[in-house]
């Protein structure tokens, strides 16, 4: 059995896109409609994963009191 190929991002938001499309459509019998909610979901809760992941790493670079640059957590920028 092949490994299936991780998909970017953004492939994985356009595969979304399309199954919305497909089943909105309504010619999809019900259990292929089925099918792909399940895939869908499964993909965009990958995706809120790795959103969440990037979101953590995102810093900023600010001066402190003393003058000094310093990284903060983007979250920390008030």
């Amino acid at each position: 059995m092949a490994a299936k190929k991780k998909l970017t991002f953004e492939q994985q938001l356009e595969a979304v896109e399309s199954l919305i499309a497909q089943m909105e459509n309504g010619s999809l019998p019900l259990e292929e409609s089925m099918k792909q909610y399940e895939e869908g979901m499964a993909m965009l809760s990958s995706m809120e994963k790795e959103l969440q992941a990037a979101t953590q790493r995102l810093t900023m670079i600010r001066q402190n009191a003393a003058g000094e640059d310093e990284e903060v957590p983007l979250e920390d920028e008030e």
